[in-house]
């Protein structure tokens, strides 16, 4: 120690011999050490100085200053130090002492524990052992369990029981998977769960693949029982009405003492017969299913894979949908377009179905879209096939079936009202083929008219062509065979005319429109003033030839008055419009331009007859020297034959028609009598022709109140009036004051009919008895007539206002 002390006294002695700058240097590294500073900058200095043998240096000189205050330290704890080591030496037999008590009672204790530690050996033993036992057991159990949930899992596989296979599988995949002690077992779950869960995928996957295939034709036969529902329904409806009008019509006629009571069917609810409560089909032909849809679903929601087949399920659908909108065009789409409705029908109806019970399978959202895509498509259809259709009856099928698909998905709650527009959009082209097809029937029909009185042999053939169309004159049944005032054309067209409203109406009804009368009653009018009303004219200008003909067309132009007023009672009652509002809308006559056509087609050929038995007023002896008594020839023949035409006529021709007729006859005759005066041929005539012309005209009037029998008194004045112009003529040129014309007055009064022209023309041939050859001779110097002084008065006047 003396040693290293001199030493340590000889380290400053080192240091002292340092230059100023080494000296620095040390101070500023011993007071960074000292204070617990970083010596980074020292030894970066150190290296960039290239003096780091002084850095170690300073730092030597540093931990030698350091030992020498230790030194001191030391020094002055020194007999601290030895006093302490003395009282260590001091306890070091107390120490031994007490190891060796320990070690005695070490050994004692060894002694007296090594049979109880023995035991406890043993103890633990057994009791691991048992824990062992107590193991394996439970994993015995947990084992048995296992197997027994895998052979329930295989047993419900086997039997398709998919669900409940589901379960076991899951129940091994939670409670067990983890907790089997066999790893080989478990790997074996491992693998075969997955595999599992695939199998059963597959098989339900496979089973919802058939009921997509097996639903397409269920849906068309679900389609046609529902739409057959929804016909059956209407039928009954229809019926009903019928019976109403017939009630109705009875009533009205008061016919016989009935009471009709109109009893009211039970309507099943538009649901019933077509799909159950359970989802599946109550009708025997449809093989509606739902339950391999379900099954499917529910399957997939247990494998947790639900909104996956929801997507699977939309596209197929949706597939099958647009797969459905195919029209063929190698079928006439008149024959597959019940096919075609009804499986879209079907298909909607099975949708609605899963919508309400399937659990949210499919949204409404969903359907409706497929619905807006379903209905655009059949539009679409519906203006292509309309537009290439140029037969009515073509038409009303498909448009009937289509309303009918309207009523079908309307009771599930689909909007059809887009289909309808398209209907309504289509009626003027129905009615324009319409009017077509009934524009070539009743040509034909004309063409077919032999113009002779129908025969009707048996009460049905009444009832078919009068009664059906109320063309009777009597409620009394007449005895038969009967022989009908009108041909067989009437009924043939009236049976055109019916058919024409039932088929407007049958168009126009469940079309969307609920008052379609002023429609229906449009296009009536057309068909009877534009296609019946022509077909008639151009019947009566090219193919009546003779009187009897003409009278024939004349008597059915009658009847078809009284059928007009049916066919428009008949539409209003298949509109479901009361007549007596109805009636408020009435127009004319339709028929006016053939009815009047007719008519004087008649008139005309009868006045063509009559002028023939006129010719003979050339052998009148218009300077006769006395007046005939029992009427010129001429008029004799013309009496003739008018008697046997009103006897003939009064047969088949309507009291109005025949008297218009015999007016507009008696007014040529009185024309012709006039104009046989007016003539060039008559140069001169006397008083005593004059006198004879009117026995001639007394005829003729006695000819007309005769038929007071068979019309009524005003109706025979008017007759009478016809023979006016010739009447007032004859009165003039008897007057004894002819001259009496030129008062206005009596002129109105008596000769209103009369032209001054033809009053003067005539008045001029005139004689005077004494005016006959050499009777000046006798007669120079006698007093002029007063009569023939008047007439010449007459005629200079007349002369002066012409």
């Amino acid at each position: 120690m003396l040693s290293s002390k001199a030493r340590r006294k000889v380290a400053p002695s080192n240091g002292d011999a340092d230059n100023s700058a080494d000296k620095q240097d040390q101070l500023l590294l011993s007071s960074a050490v000292c204070n617990g500073e970083d010596l980074g900058p020292f030894v970066r200095k150190a290296f960039a100085s290239g003096k780091p043998e002084t850095l170690l240096h300073n730092l030597r000189h540093f931990a030698r200053s350091k030992e020498s205050e230790i030194e001191e330290v030391c020094k002055a704890h020194y007999q601290d130090f030895i006093l302490a080591v003395d009282d260590l030496r001091s306890l070091l037999s107390d120490v031994d002492s007490l190891k060796s008590a320990l070690s005695d009672s070490n050994s004692k204790l060894q002694s007296v524990a090594r049979p109880l530690l023995t035991s406890l050996d043993s103890y633990l033993e057994a009791q691991t052992g048992s824990n062992n036992v107590n193991l394996a057991l439970s994993l015995i159990f947990s084992c048995i369990k296992l197997l027994e949930l895998c052979s329930r899992c295989n047993f419900h596989l086997s039997g398709g029981n998919f669900y409940m296979a589901l379960k076991c599988v899951d129940s091994i995949e939670t409670d067990f998977l983890d907790k089997t002690p066999s790893s080989t077992l478990k790997r074996m779950l491992e693998k075969k769960i997955p595999e599992i869960r695939s199998h059963i995928e597959r098989k339900v996957s496979k089973e919802f693949g058939d009921w997509l295939v097996e639903i397409r034709v269920a849906c068309r036969n679900l389609g046609q029982l529902a739409i057959g529902q929804a016909s059956a329904a209407r039928q009954r409806e229809e019926d009903l009405r019928i019976k109403q009008r017939q009630a109705e019509e009875q009533s009205r006629l008061s016919l016989r003492d009935c009471v009709y009571a109109l009893q009211e069917e039970e309507e099943d609810d538009g649901h019933s017969g077509v799909i159950g409560d359970d989802g599946n089909s109550n009708g025997g032909g449809s093989g509606f299913d739902l339950t391999p849809l379900y099954r499917a679903y529910h399957i997939h929601q247990t494998l947790g894979l639900e909104d996956r087949f929801k997507q699977y399920y939309f596209e197929n659908r949706k597939l099958q949908l647009t797969s459905d909108f195919q029209v063929s065009s190698m079928t006439p789409f008149l024959e597959s377009h019940q096919t075609f409705f009804a499986q879209i029908a079907g298909f909607f109806i099975v949708e609605d179905q899963i919508l309400r019970t399937g659990g949210r399978l499919i949204s409404r959202m969903e359907v409706e879209n497929l619905w807006e895509t379903a209905v655009s498509k059949m539009c679409s259809v519906l203006e292509d096939q309309f537009s290439r259709m140029q037969t009515a009856n073509h038409l009303l099928l498909i448009k009937d079936y289509v309303s009918l698909l309207g009523v079908t998905l309307r009771r599930y709650g689909y909007p059809v009202d887009s289909l309808l527009d398209v209907l309504s959009k289509h009626s003027d082209k129905y009615h324009e083929l319409l009017l077509s097809d009934c524009r070539r029937q009743i040509a034909e029909a004309l063409s077919a008219d032999k113009f002779e009185q129908m025969l009707m042999k048996k009460e049905y053939e009444y009832s078919m062509n009068v009664l059906s169309f109320q063309l009777q004159t009597s409620d009394i049944v007449p005895a038969f065979p009967y022989v009908a005032p009108f041909s067989s054309t009437v009924p043939d067209c009236c049976r055109i005319v019916r058919s024409f409203i039932e088929d407007s109406v049958s168009f126009m009804s469940y079309g969307g429109q609920l008052e379609f009368f002023d429609v229906i009653k449009k296009y009536l009018d057309r068909l009877l003033s534009e296609v019946l009303d022509e077909a008639l004219l151009k019947l009566i200008n090219t193919s009546v030839h003779g009187v009897s003909q003409a009278m024939q067309v004349a008597a059915n132009m009658a009847v078809l008055e009284r059928a007009c007023d049916f066919f428009f009672r008949h539409s209003a009652q298949l509109s479901g419009i009361p007549l007596r509002m109805a009636e408020r809308g009435r127009r004319r006559f339709p028929l006016n331009n053939a009815r009047d056509a007719a008519e004087e087609m008649l008139s005309g050929l009868l006045k063509q007859k009559v002028d023939g038995f006129m010719m003979l007023i050339e052998n009148v002896n218009w300077m006769a020297d006395e007046p005939t008594q029992g009427g010129n020839e001429y008029v004799n023949e013309v009496m003739i034959y008018l008697e046997t035409l009103v006897s003939t006529a009064q047969q088949i021709l309507p009291t109005p028609v025949l008297k218009r007729v015999l007016q507009e006859v008696l007014s040529h005759i009185s024309e012709m009598v006039v104009g046989a005066l007016l003539g060039d041929s008559v140069k001169r005539f006397n008083v005593n022709a004059i006198m004879g012309i009117d026995v001639d005209i007394r005829l003729l009037e006695s000819f007309a109140d005769n038929q007071a029998s068979l019309f009524s008194e005003g109706d025979a004045n008017q007759l009478k009036t016809a023979l006016a112009e010739a009447r007032q003529l004859v009165n003039l040129l008897l007057s004894n004051h002819p001259e009496n014309f030129l008062n206005p007055v009596i002129r109105e009064r008596s000769y209103n009919m009369l032209d001054h022209r033809k009053v003067m023309t005539i008045s001029e041939k005139l004689r005077d008895p004494s005016d006959r050859l050499f009777g000046t001779f006798g007669s120079r110097g006698a007093r002029q007539n007063p009569k023939k002084k008047s007439l010449d008065a007459l005629i200079k006047k007349l002369r002066d206002v012409s």
